[in-house]
């Protein structure tokens, strides 16, 4: 008896096709077969997107909601506001005539503390004299022109948190020599310092004995010591998730932030590059970001919520959706619900050299008046 192959060698080739052997799959078998793995994988991956989405949807839709409500009344200036200026103001570029222009604009603002860029810090905590020649001549015209505001000399430098290159707090020589750099500038008669070390990790220990440290020199000076601090977790422990995640945790728990903020004068939380596309959701943020602030910060720490006056567009700050205006409703509302009657309490504007006149009039309207 010939087999398949055989028949179809004899007669050849053109003889009909054998039937496939039990348990074999024919074309349509196969086809079919391929068509349920297609959908298979395509309700796994619907069923992946949704178990994303859904967090993401459900966070942004509360975020909405945190952007609606009432303002209490009272919830504007406290008259302790602050603003972040550039370099120039201590290099030498800038003139009399700005500074002239500066203090008509901040007169009738509620400005009273200046972050002025005089770092960076070198990595091993260490500050060149060169970097700020003309630092005097601008804390005495300050101090002439606008009765009142105090000059605060912001030094800041990259930790080595997330790469190989930057500053090492770990190390106690690095963290001496950065108290011996504030020590420095409040000889060159700075009112006093504002740390700004970034990415800083969430839980730092040395972090924190830094701040113990430079709070014994400030208090000994009658300076003030201050601080930008990184957002709040916006869900508990999510700062370890994202950090997993991306290798970037961003966030602090609110109980470093808390720990933070009894070890100093004034904690100015950085409340832009928050990654949100609409100026209503940015808003919402903002507003959670105050409340989980002011639940704890000391009364007796001056918080300051930042305004973004700058404007970028890039992943993670969106210049039509982080607003100034959204901002200071967020601030709103966010003291109106959690504590209106904060006396100490203000926003922070960064920065001078970037800012519109756009921007001028939203502070203005929106938390001056």
């Amino acid at each position: 008896m010939l087999g398949t192959t055989d028949r179809a060698a004899a007669d050849g080739g053109n003889g009909p096709a054998a039937p496939p052997a039990p348990g074999s799959a024919g074309p349509a078998d196969g086809a079919a077969r391929k068509r349920k793995r297609r959908r298979r994988l395509r309700r796994v991956a619907l069923v992946l997107l949704l178990v994303l989405l859904v967090p993401v949807l459900a966070a942004e839709t509360a975020l909405r909601i945190n952007y609606t409500g009432d303002l209490a009344d009272g919830t504007r200036s406290r008259d302790r506001d602050a603003m972040w200026l550039g370099h120039a103001w201590v290099d030498g570029r800038r003139t009399d005539a700005d500074l002239a222009a500066l203090a008509r604009r901040l007169e009738d603002t509620g400005i009273r503390d200046l972050y002025v860029h005089t770092g960076p810090l070198e990595h091993d905590g260490t500050l060149r004299e060169s970097l700020y020649p003309k630092a005097r001549r601008l804390v005495d015209a300050v101090h002439r022109e606008l009765p009142g505001v105090r000059v605060q000399a912001f030094l800041g430098d990259v930790l080595a948190t997330e790469g190989p290159d930057g500053m090492r707090l770990e190390k106690a020589a690095t963290r001496a020599a950065v108290v011996r750099s504030a020590r420095q500038v409040l000889d060159a008669g700075y009112d006093g310092v504002h740390l700004d070390l970034e990415p800083l990790h969430s839980g730092d220990r040395n972090y924190l004995s830094l701040l113990d440290d430079l709070r014994g020199v400030t208090r000994a000076e009658g300076a003030q010591l201050s601080v930008a601090a990184h957002q709040i977790d916006p869900l508990p422990a999510f700062h370890s998730v994202w950090g997993t995640v991306t290798g970037h945790p961003k966030w602090w728990s609110q109980e470093f932030f808390a720990q933070v903020a009894r070890r100093v004068d004034q904690i100015a939380l950085m409340s832009y590059d928050t990654m949100q596309p609409l100026e209503s959701l940015y808003g919402g943020y903002v507003a959670q970001q105050t409340s989980l602030a002011l639940e704890v910060t000391p009364p007796t720490t001056h918080l300051l919520m930042g305004l973004p006056f700058y404007h970028e567009n890039r992943f993670g700050h969106w210049n039509h959706a982080e607003t100034v205006s959204a901002a200071v409703r967020g601030v709103r509302l966010g003291l109106s619900r959690t504590d209106p009657g904060r006396a100490r309490f203000g926003v922070a504007a960064y920065i001078d050299f970037a800012a519109t006149e756009e921007d001028w009039t939203a502070y203005r309207e929106g938390w001056v008046r």
